[in-house]
C-alpha cells in the first residue's frame, strides 16, 4: 500500500493516503493483510456467525447489545453451548438492558453449561441499585472465534433480523466478517467490555495472542469508542471522513441525530462539491420518537443540497459510511448522540476500494426501495411535525 507524504490539505486519492490521515488524527494504525467479507441481512449474517461458532475449536467471545428471545436466540444458545461442550472457552457478554427480553430458559441453557455469561453493567448488585454508569451501555456487536475469524456490524441476536429484508418483519442490516491481524482490534473491543470493572477477574495471561500473519490484502483499523464528555474516537472518525471527502459521501444509519458540528460538516462538504447521500429508516422505523429527533435536522440538510432518502421495505438498521469509493466505516455506531456520547461502540474502517465497491453496490440496490425526500415538500411539513421536532430538542443530546 502506498504511503502519503507529510503535507497537509491535498485530496486523499488512495487507500494508503486515507489510512495515513486516519492514523494521524486518531492514532489508529491500519493493519494490512486482512480479508474482509461483506454480509448483508440475517440470512447471510447469522449463517456465517453460526458456522464459525459451530466450527470453533478453542475460543468463542461474543459481546452484543441485543440478545432477545426467539428462534435466533435459541439457535445461538445451542451453538454456544455446543462449542463449550466441545471444550472451547466460551464467553458471552450481553448488555443488561437485554436481560428483560431474553427468555429465562435461554439464560438457564447458557448458564447450565460451561459457558460464562455476564451482563454488562447490571442495574442491581445483590439487590442494591447500581446507578453509576447506568446510562452508559455497550452497544458493540462483536464475535471472535479461535482468534482467527471475527464479525462486526449492526445486527442483533433476535428474530427481527431473520431473512433477507424482504418485508417489514425482516430488518435490513450489514455485518463484516474479518480474518487476519485486524482480529486483534475486535478481540480488544470484547476484552475492553469483559474487563469493565476492577473485579472482573481479567487475566491477561489467559488471553490468546492473535496471529499477525497475513490472511488477505485489505488494510483496516478497529475503532473503539467509550462514553466520554466531549468527542470520542468514532465522532472524530466521522468528522474526519466527512471533512476529507472530495467526491462522494454515502451514509446509512438506523438512528440519525448528528448534532451541530457533524451537520455543519455535511453542509460544508456539499458546498465544496461533494455529493452527500444519506439513507435512513422510513415508515418502518422501530423508534418513532428517536426518528423525529433526527428529522429536526432534515430541513437544513435538504436546503444545503444533501440527498435524504427513507428506506421503505423494513427497518433499516445498518450503520455504513463510504467515502470516495475508497474507504468505509461499518460497525455498531449510529450517526446519533447516543453512539457519539453515551455508549461503548466499535466500528471497523476499511481502506480497500474492492470492499467499498461491494458496500456501495448494496446501497445502490437499496435505492429502489427508498423514497427521495423533496426539499420543498419537507419545508411545507405540517405544524404537528414541527412541534414534535421542537419537543425532541429538549432531550436530543441523550438520543
Amino acid at each position: 500500500m502506498s504511503r502519503a507524504s507529510s503535507t497537509t490539505g491535498p485530496a486523499l486519492a488512495s487507500a494508503g493516503e486515507w489510512a495515513d490521515r486516519v492514523h494521524s488524527l486518531l492514532g489508529l494504525h491500519a493493519t494490512e493483510g486482512n480479508t474482509v467479507d461483506v454480509l448483508r441481512n440475517g440470512d447471510e449474517i447469522f449463517g456465517a456467525m453460526l458456522d464459525a461458532i459451530d466450527g470453533a475449536e478453542q475460543t468463542v467471545d461474543i459481546v452484543t447489545f441485543v440478545f432477545w428471545s426467539g428462534h435466533v436466540a435459541d439457535r445461538f444458545a445451542q451453538a454456544l453451548v455446543g462449542a463449550a461442550n466441545r471444550g472451547c472457552r466460551v464467553r458471552v457478554l450481553v448488555d443488561a438492558l437485554a436481560e428483560r427480553k431474553l427468555d429465562s430458559q435461554v439464560i438457564n441453557t447458557i448458564k447450565g453449561s460451561s459457558c460464562e455469561l455476564r451482563w454488562f453493567r447490571p442495574f442491581t448488585d445483590e439487590k442494591i441499585p447500581q446507578l453509576n454508569g447506568a446510562n452508559n451501555r455497550t452497544h458493540r456487536k462483536i464475535l471472535v472465534v479461535d482468534g482467527t475469524v471475527g464479525f462486526i456490524g449492526g445486527v442483533g441476536i433476535a428474530d427481527e433480523w431473520s431473512g433477507n429484508a424482504r418485508n417489514e418483519h425482516e430488518y435490513r442490516d450489514t455485518h463484516l466478517r474479518v480474518r487476519g491481524p485486524a482480529i486483534a482490534g475486535l478481540q480488544a473491543g470484547f476484552i475492553d467490555n469483559w474487563a469493565d470493572h476492577n473485579h472482573s477477574g481479567f487475566d491477561p495471561m489467559s488471553e490468546s495472542v492473535i496471529d499477525s500473519r497475513p490472511a488477505g490484502t485489505t488494510a483496516c483499523a478497529v475503532v473503539q469508542a467509550a462514553a466520554e464528555n466531549g468527542s470520542n474516537d468514532i465522532w472524530r472518525l466521522m468528522i474526519t471522513l466527512i471533512a476529507c471527502a472530495q467526491q462522494r459521501i454515502r451514509i446509512a444509519s438506523a438512528y440519525f441525530n448528528p448534532g451541530e458540528q457533524l451537520t455543519q460538516a455535511l453542509v460544508d462538504a456539499v458546498e465544496r462539491g461533494v455529493s452527500v447521500d444519506i439513507m435512513l429508516p422510513g415508515t418502518h422505523a422501530d423508534k418513532r420518537f428517536i426518528q423525529i429527533t433526527g428529522e429536526a435536522s432534515y430541513q437544513r440538510l435538504l436546503q444545503a443540497g444533501v440527498v435524504l432518502r427513507t428506506y421503505e421495505v423494513s427497518m433499516m438498521h445498518a450503520k455504513v459510511m463510504t467515502v470516495d469509493g475508497t474507504v468505509a466505516s461499518v460497525g455498531s455506531a449510529n450517526f446519533n448522540q447516543r453512539s457519539l456520547r453515551h455508549d461503548d461502540e466499535a466500528n471497523i474502517v476499511v481502506f480497500d476500494p474492492d470492499v467499498v465497491a461491494v458496500l456501495d453496490r448494496h446501497l445502490d440496490e437499496d435505492l429502489e426501495h427508498c423514497v427521495l425526500l423533496d426539499p420543498q415538500e419537507w419545508a411545507d411539513r405540517g405544524l404537528f411535525q414541527r412541534v414534535a421536532e421542537r419537543v425532541t430538542e429538549t432531550v436530543n443530546h441523550w438520543l
